[in-house]
């Protein structure tokens, strides 16, 4: 608690003295200050962790489930993706975004009762997702759809159609960061949820980008660091101690890859549950400034 309310101190100390026309460089401290102000909400309820692990085995074993038929039926061999691999790959699509879809609304939900000053548990993540599995799979279905089109475009475009696949799958992806706290919100299908996450794009382009951006900066910074240092170390074990050591040096380091990616995903579960709760009704979650938040749903 103590911490928390440091924290806003220094966020509110850290907006008044912010001179108009903020750089680039102010959006993004003020998002890192965000994802400090998610960190200390993750610390309250480190079971949040669970949502993304889980995520992680479930989409694992759906794919091991696809590629046993896929490698053994020949599907995809030669190139050719024809119907029967079209049809595969859309199921593959469907498969893999309901399980992340299914589990991030579990870890939305979760994160939003402890916004509003509750103690949630596993238990109330995975209840709330187990009663939106229809909109899930409607939006799964949505969303593997615009993945599927985006790939098979992107296989048969050059490099400067690629970057453009990259650029719409992008936008896409900013559109559509705000779907699932409305859908845990509220009781709205897909379409309208994805609607109203656009809606709320249009109003906060600049800072709801800014704190995309600057999750995806500070983790991706920590992912090379710890990437380097894995590789680093397993060379200096295998020069050291052979091969074993390598190998249990590796494990060891593939484990906190792991980690950071978890804790990435975790964060931004909590992130995005803040700022659509902060949206709808004006007042800054607990552990997080107002007048941080409020910078990012200034009009256009």
């Amino acid at each position: 608690m103590t911490s928390g309310i440091a924290l806003q101190r220094g966020c509110r100390i850290l907006a008044a003295t912010q001179p108009e026309g903020w750089t680039m460089f102010d959006k993004i401290s003020r998002s890192w200050t965000l994802v400090k102000a998610s960190a200390a909400v993750l610390r309250s309820d480190k079971e949040l962790l669970l949502f993304p692990v889980i995520s992680a085995i479930a989409t694992l074993v759906a794919t091991a489930t696809f590629l046993v038929p896929v490698i053994g039926l020949r599907i995809f061999e030669g190139g050719n993706i024809g119907v029967m691999g079209a049809v595969v790959g859309f199921l593959f699509y469907l498969c893999q975004y309901f399980v992340i879809f299914f589990f991030n609304t579990a870890l939305v939900g979760a994160a939003m009762i402890r916004l509003e000053g509750g103690d949630p548990t596993v238990a109330d993540g995975l209840r709330i997702a187990r009663s939106k599995l229809g909109v899930i799979l409607g939006y799964a279905a949505i969303a593997a759809t615009v993945g599927l089109l985006l790939q098979m475009i992107s296989e048969k475009s050059g490099f400067i159609g690629k970057m453009v696949v990259g650029l719409v799958g992008m936008a896409w992806t900013l559109a559509s960061f705000l779907v699932v706290p409305i859908l845990v919100s509220r009781d709205v299908g897909p379409i309208d949820a994805i609607k109203e996450s656009i809606a709320l794009l249009k109003r906060t382009w600049g800072e709801n980008v800014a704190g995309n951006v600057g999750i995806g900066l500070a983790f991706g910074l920590v992912l090379v660091l710890v990437v380097l240092a894995v590789v680093a170390l397993v060379i200096g074990a295998a020069a050291m101690g052979g091969v074993k050591l390598a190998i249990v040096v590796g494990v060891v380091g593939a484990f906190a890859i792991a980690t950071v990616a978890v804790v990435q995903a975790a964060l931004s579960g909590i992130y995005s549950a803040a700022v659509y709760r902060y949206a709808m009704d004006g007042h800054a979650p607990a552990g997080f400034a107002g007048p941080q938040l409020q910078a990012a749903f200034q009009p256009k």
